[in-house]
Parts: C-alpha cells; structure tokens; sequence
C-alpha cells in the first residue's frame, strides 16, 4: 500500500492554512466579544432587556388625624406602610409638649422618627421589603417588630399623619409616585378621631377630648402645612383617582412627581 508522506512544500502549505484558521477565530472572537449567546439547551432562555426594570415608587398618603388615611389605604388595594409605627417611645426624653400643658404633643413631628421611616420606604423600593417596629399607640411604647414585604409590587402607600415631612426626602431618593392630603372638615374629623379613639382605647377620655378640641381649631393650619410640604390636598374620591393614576404609571401632577 502506497502511504503519502510530507514534503516541503506540502508542510509550508498546511502552515499557511493553519496560520489563517487561528486569524479567522481570533477575528470571530472579537467580533462576538460581551455577546450572551442562547444555550442549545436553555428552554427558559429569555432575552436581556436594555432598558432597566421599572422601580417601586410610593405614594405618601396625609392630612389630620381621623381624616380617614388607613380606610381609604386598606380600600386601595395596594401594600400599607403605617407610618405610625415610627413613633418615639414615651420615655424618649426629646417628644415634645403642648405648650403650657404637661401632655406630650403626639401631633408635632419631632414625636416621630423621620429618619427610619424614610430608611424603610427606601429598603421597600429597592428589595420589597424592610423590618418595622410595632407600636402600640394606648402604652406609648414598641412592643416588637414585623417584616413588610411587598414583593414586585411597584407601587405601595406609606400613611400616617406626618407623611408630609417626607415629600422632599423621597423625591431625592427619585421613589416618590405622588403624595395626598385627606381633609374632610373639621368637625367630621373630630368626630370620626374621638370616635376611634375611644373603642381603640387609645389615650384617656380627658386626653383625648382635650386633644380633640385642640386638634379641631388646628385643622386648617395642619392641611396648610401639609399642602406646603408638597402634598396635595383633596377629598376620598380624588384620592382614589391619583393612586388610580399613580399605579398606572402617570403622574397627576409635576409638583408631587417623582
């Protein structure tokens, strides 16, 4: 049997070709450089969007206390923050009083802790959930802490009656959908507050018609305040239709936008 055997030329002509398959590799290799190729065999594949998933955005929900906050949050459909629950605790040495009274003034801001709430609206946006402490309001005091998770929701309510002192904090972070100021006038709030007051057993009966009174000639002067903060003032049925619009992506307003 003949075999064939190399010669010269035979060996320079296999260098060649040699020499310009590893050049066409090395260029298809540039050429394909950072490119995610599809496995053969990945049936849940999916393509890499280049445009960044839409972030969870808030909506800070206001106004006076009794003005209906947690029924029109719970009517909502959407994950709750209570931002009540970020109340100092009654032996914390900076609440605040009334003037020329020795009852803590639970209506000032400086009664509550601005900085964790806004540290757990933040933690919610990013990861959809943050641990919060668990306040009962009737002893002034935490009494444990619980995990809000929202999952992929991209658009929670956080409610309380300082949910205004937010407004800026929360359109630096870019998470703010739009913020609400519940009014309802004040001797509806009064009644509706003293009324859930009392079956809550929130405070004393003389506590709570002496801050109920004081609230009431208040009222217009706290909306005032809030609306200044960025928050918009509006009844239930308006409140409703901005956090329709909020959840479908549009802003009712550039003043409260994110």
């Amino acid at each position: 049997m003949w075999i064939a055997t190399d010669c010269p030329d035979n060996s320079a002509h296999r260098d060649q070709v040699t020499a310009q398959r590893d050049r066409d590799v090395t260029h298809a290799a540039k050429c394909t450089r950072g490119v995610v190729r599809r496995p053969s065999d990945a049936s849940d594949w999916s393509p890499v969007s280049s445009h960044p998933p839409i972030p969870t955005r808030v909506v800070l929900l206001c106004g006076p206390s009794g003005s209906g906050k947690s029924l029109l949050a719970a009517h909502s459909g959407l994950p709750v923050l209570r931002l009540d629950d970020f109340y100092k605790e009654g032996t914390d040495p900076t609440l605040p009083t009334v003037p020329l009274s020795s009852d803590i003034d639970w209506d000032h801001p400086a009664s509550w802790d601005a900085d964790a709430a806004v540290a757990a609206i933040g933690e919610l946006c990013r990861t959809g959930r943050t641990g919060v402490p668990v306040y009962d309001i009737s002893l002034s005091a935490r009494t444990g802490e619980e995990t809000v998770d929202i999952g992929r929701t991209p658009l929670f309510l956080a409610e309380g009656i300082f949910a205004a002192e937010l407004v800026d904090r929360c359109r630096e972070l870019g998470v703010l959908a739009d913020a609400l100021c519940l009014s309802r006038g004040p001797l509806t709030t009064f009644r509706r507050r003293f009324l859930r007051d009392l079956r809550e057993g929130r405070k004393s009966v003389p506590f709570l018609l002496r801050r109920g009174w004081r609230l009431m000639r208040l009222e217009r002067s706290v909306i005032a305040r809030q609306t200044a903060l960025g928050a918009h003032a509006c009844d239930r049925d308006e409140a409703m239709g901005r956090l329709a619009a909020a959840a479908a992506g549009r802003c009712a307003t550039s003043r409260t936008a994110a």
